[in-house]
């Protein structure tokens, strides 16, 4: 761990969920030595997501993910002991005795700790019977409370009336975690719309950041922060069909999306017309290319440097920006991190900056 100022040890304060795929796990591989033990991924894996193992172990010092293996088929390959890398399991309520029992090894190998993520959206349960829930994990597992941090994941969230059902169901669940000696409480929302391709192209689009507006709704709980990065909850790819050279930059409390289908020239062309126009925004921060890892990349593209990338670079650069900003933001002043009021819920997600006219998401 990386000390802090005035010799404290730091502790985690992010905890975004991923999925294990190429372009969020680059981005974590380029976290700098005083940003990585600030942040805790959690990685849902998939059948897909094979050679993971060998993919943490070059991960950055300090940085530990939680690892959530649900979806795999009970065995070996969801066996997180197994793995010879430090990780944190993540407990769903739902999981098996077996499973169970091999998430308490891996806690013991690694002596982490493990992550209990509740879904309060799926997981319908009154307090005494997620009581009941808890009680059993920790008995099967061997750990206490202590030694576990709460994950309310509550999906997605990313327009008002998302907000108006999320917020009083999530301030019912703290309230439940309150009984029980949890290491850490962390709220995680999604705020990314699960499809961009009904917003317009080869111009900056700014859509809402609601998972960050819906945490500074929370403030008042003292609960930590986790999103889904930049992509939808739960999480999701490209969409078929839609492969456009896609940016999904972070701000203060927005994105600014930028899809191009220029015509003409080469594809590399586009992507460094796209990058041209990023670096030239007001949004583009102070630093630049010092940002982060992702915003010199982009830079690197807008001055033709080298190619165009992938979907996957993509996200990679997208993320890397976004894991630096979300950082800076909780790290930085009080203030700063409560920032202005949560717009008013008749606000669209979706604005055009240029030609006026706004874009409401469907639901």
């Amino acid at each position: 761990m990386v000390p802090a100022p005035g010799g404290r040890v730091a502790e985690p304060v992010y905890r975004p969920i991923l999925t294990s795929r190429r372009g969020e796990l680059e981005a974590l591989g380029h976290l700098d030595s005083a940003h990585a033990p600030l942040v805790v991924p959690v990685l849902d894996v998939s059948p897909a997501d094979t050679g993971l193992p060998q993919v943490l172990r070059r991960l950055p010092a300090g940085l530990v993910p939680a690892v959530d293996v649900c979806a795999l088929p009970d065995g070996p390959g969801g066996e997180l002991a197994r793995w010879g890398v430090p990780v944190q399991p993540v407990i769903g309520l739902t999981c098996g005795d077996g499973r169970l029992t091999a998430h308490g090894a891996a806690c013991r190998a690694y002596a982490r700790g493990a992550v209990v993520r509740l879904r309060p959206g799926r997981d319908r349960t009154g307090p005494d019977a997620t009581t009941a829930a808890v009680e059993r994990v920790w008995r099967r597992t061997g750990l206490v409370p202590e030694q576990c941090d709460l994950l309310v994941d509550a999906g997605d969230v990313c327009c008002p009336a998302d907000l108006r059902v999320a917020e009083p169901r999530v301030r019912r669940v703290v309230d439940w975690a309150r009984r029980h000696a949890w290491r850490t409480v962390t709220v995680a929302a999604g705020g990314m719309p699960p499809s961009l391709s009904r917003l317009p192209t080869d111009e900056p689009v700014r859509v809402d950041r609601w998972d960050w507006l819906f945490w500074r709704r929370l403030a008042d709980l003292g609960v930590r922060y986790g999103d889904y990065g930049v992509s939808p909850a739960p999480p999701g790819g490209v969409e078929p069909g839609d492969r456009l050279p896609t940016v999904r930059y972070t701000t203060e409390d927005g994105w600014w999306i930028y899809r191009w289908s220029r015509r003409g020239g080469r594809g590399d062309e586009r992507f460094a017309d796209l990058c041209r126009t990023l670096v030239a925004a007001p949004h583009w921060p102070p630093a630049g290319a010092g940002f982060s890892w992702g915003d010199h990349e982009l830079l690197r593209r807008a001055r033709r440097g080298t190619g165009a990338g992938s979907p996957a670079n993509w996200t990679a650069w997208s993320t890397s920006h976004h894991l630096a900003h979300v950082l800076a933001a909780l790290t930085g002043p009080t203030d700063r991190r409560r920032g202005p009021p949560a717009p008013a819920e008749d606000r669209t997600g979706f604005t055009r900056p240029h030609r006026g006219g706004e874009h409401r998401r469907g639901r």
